[in-house]
């Protein structure tokens, strides 16, 4: 079953800002350096600090969020923020991502086809309405299924 939540992107400082939120909120929070992930190796050691992704639940308020990665995109006010839509099937993300996908910005900076990563499987793009996409079924099915 298909279902969505925000998925917000920071420069550099996810972590402070998701303890920020977490001191707020309460609830859960996990964090995961890029350092320790299984995508370690596809990023150079300064970037081995930085939060590959980011999870607060508290109660029925949930997201998750990472520090921005790309070298070839900046960050900017608009393209911080992302729907992140996590589904049981690789069959059942295409379909969608594919149906969202129709006229979105194709360029390779910021189109990533949906595809298997060593975390899960995963893709993104801008829509062509300037929102943000993010797709993903976890490998190991801990994602929470609500």
């Amino acid at each position: 079953m298909l279902h969505s939540k925000p998925f917000l992107l920071f420069d550099g400082n996810c972590a402070e800002a998701m303890k920020f939120y977490h001191h707020c909120l309460g609830g859960e929070l996990t964090l995961l350096k890029t350092g320790d992930s299984a995508m370690k190796e596809l990023f150079p050691p300064e970037k081995h600090d930085k939060i590959i992704n980011a999870h607060l639940k508290s109660g029925n308020i949930e997201f998750s969020a990472t520090d921005w990665h790309a070298d070839n995109v900046l960050p900017k006010k608009g393209n911080m923020f992302s729907l992140f839509v996590i589904g049981d099937t690789f069959d059942e993300l295409k379909t969608i991502f594919d149906k969202l996908s129709e006229g979105a910005d194709r360029d390779e900076r910021t189109f990533m086809e949906l595809h298997e990563l060593p975390f899960a499987i995963y893709g993104q793009f801008t829509d062509k309405y300037g929102v943000g996409w993010i797709f993903r079924k976890n490998k190991n099915g801990t994602e929470s299924k609500k």
